[in-house]
């Protein structure tokens, strides 16, 4: 079960990545694609799986933020990283602030997978 759930889980990783990398290039091109009904809706539901099967490895492994600081790391990345997405995405008043926030939620992105490989809130810095 674990091995699934684990799967699953970095394959949603993946592709909500890759559809918030086509979203940001699609908002910062203004391209209508954006307004297209399966945009709106396929990213949400594949990060509603991404965040059950965290849920479900956190449950498995009996590991749970706040009482692992890793874990807890990364809930505070993600709520970062949610953040920045909304400003990137719609809530950012011009392109500049908009795009200032895509590159800051991909650096964001890029931590909570090295606090992940890791497992230390320090990401990658923990191996130097």
């Amino acid at each position: 079960m674990y091995s699934a759930l684990r799967h699953l889980h970095l394959t949603t990783v993946a592709l909500s990545l890759c559809l918030f990398v086509l979203r940001g290039i699609w908002m910062l091109a203004e391209s209508p694609q954006l307004r297209r009904r399966w945009v709106r809706i396929v990213p949400h539901a594949i990060d509603a799986v991404l965040l059950a099967s965290a849920i479900g490895l956190a449950a498995i492994l009996r590991q749970y933020p706040f009482a692992q600081g890793w874990l807890t790391a990364k809930v505070l990345g993600l709520i970062v990283y949610i953040a920045l997405g909304s400003i990137a995405l719609k809530r950012g008043p011009t392109k500049a602030i908009r795009g200032a926030a895509f590159i800051g939620s991909l650096a964001v992105f890029g931590y909570i997978v090295s606090v992940a490989a890791t497992r230390s809130p320090l990401g990658f810095l923990a191996w130097w």
